[in-house]
């Protein structure tokens, strides 16, 4: 073979080798360090819970708490369903069916956080401002909420969040 056909190792060819070496290495020094910020085995433990619904009547609502955030468990009732499942999609900010929401539409399942600033909304308990359609009110910056969860008015620009639920039977359900 002629030396034209046998390219010749050059200072780039160098460079380029060395820099692939030297990042790989910080790559693996750098492993432990990420990798320790994960949750440890307690956390993960706590990722599901399971909650007994059968305490709740008709129109009563629940809060418990998942992974530090407010869970709210509410039995709709009949009138709260027809109104949540008759509202034209095209007037909804985060456009999503009832039945993507509630998977039974008797209960509704949800973070209870404000998707605005994370203020936790109103309407859970007996009393407390329902907002202007029936669901929830966030009184920190006037987010309302129907009684599917999805904003209707206000500065919070998607839905309140709808946890991974799995119906265990027909009195439990596994959050996570």
């Amino acid at each position: 073979m002629s030396d034209i056909d046998q390219p010749e190792a050059t200072r780039r060819d160098f460079l380029y080798i060395a820099t692939g070496a030297f990042a790989a290495g910080g790559a693996f020094a750098v492993w432990p360090l990420i990798d320790q910020m994960n949750p440890d085995a307690s956390v993960l433990a706590l990722s599901s819970i399971e909650i007994d619904l059968s305490p709740i009547e008709v129109g009563q609502s629940m809060t418990v708490k998942w992974r530090g955030s407010p869970i709210f468990v509410r039995r709709r009732t009949a009138e709260e369903i027809k109104q949540a499942v008759e509202v034209p999609l095209e007037d909804l900010p985060d456009p999503e069916p009832d039945s993507a929401r509630a998977v039974k539409p008797e209960w509704l399942i949800m973070v209870g956080i404000c998707t605005h600033l994370g203020c936790i909304p109103k309407g859970q308990t007996i009393g407390d401002e329902r907002g202007d359609y029936g669901g929830w009110f966030c009184p920190c910056h006037g987010s309302h909420y129907d009684t599917a969860g999805r904003i209707r008015k206000g500065p919070a620009p998607t839905n309140l969040v709808i946890p991974p639920i799995n119906y265990l039977d027909e009195t439990k359900v596994k959050i996570g």
